[in-house]
């Protein structure tokens, strides 16, 4: 199943921890495509330091609660505590799509519910995966972007990251 990855970071070293977290992903999860690195102002609460963010393409065939729960370890493993909502972090990992599917439970909604007003989720999306098909919506990331508030807000800040080949990948 593909599934695409939202990781965000607005405190310390921010690079280095979107870099601790792909590395921590890679051993649940298989990597197939890494959008640039983009700093954007925050989003819902606003009194705090800028976010860098990018979006990830991976291949599993874990469940959908298995990948979000893989993605609340990776989380913590980097550092990330609890604070309050929209709040400094750390690292966020949000599961933005999970191929096709529609999920509505108690603790996983796919497709992440904000994403279609979120210029800093759709543009790193849009970078690697423009055509792919929002499933409720029935529209393209790119027609969404097209639509998307806040997009001159999001500035390029870095390529893609460069990960250690020593990282363990399923499969390898």
């Amino acid at each position: 199943m593909t599934a695409y990855l939202g990781l965000g970071s607005n405190l310390g070293e921010r690079e280095e921890h979107l870099r601790e977290g792909l590395r921590l992903l890679r051993n649940s999860l298989k990597l197939i495509r890494l959008s640039s690195i983009y700093e954007t102002e925050p989003w819902g609460y606003t009194d705090q330091p800028p976010f860098l963010n990018l979006v990830c393409e991976m291949e599993t065939d874990q469940m959908s609660h298995q990948v979000l729960d893989a993605a609340k370890e990776v989380e913590r493993r980097v550092g990330r505590s609890p604070t309050f909502r929209y709040g400094p972090r750390v690292l966020d990992i949000d599961l933005l799509l999970y191929g096709d599917q529609v999920i509505s439970t108690a603790s996983l909604t796919v497709p992440h519910p904000g994403m279609a007003e979120r210029a800093f989720v759709l543009v790193p999306l849009a970078e690697i995966a423009s055509t792919q098909v929002h499933p409720v919506f029935g529209l393209s990331v790119g027609e969404l972007l097209a639509q998307a508030p806040g997009v001159d807000g999001v500035r390029q800040w870095g390529p893609p990251l460069e990960l250690s080949s020593t990282a363990q990948t399923p499969g390898d």
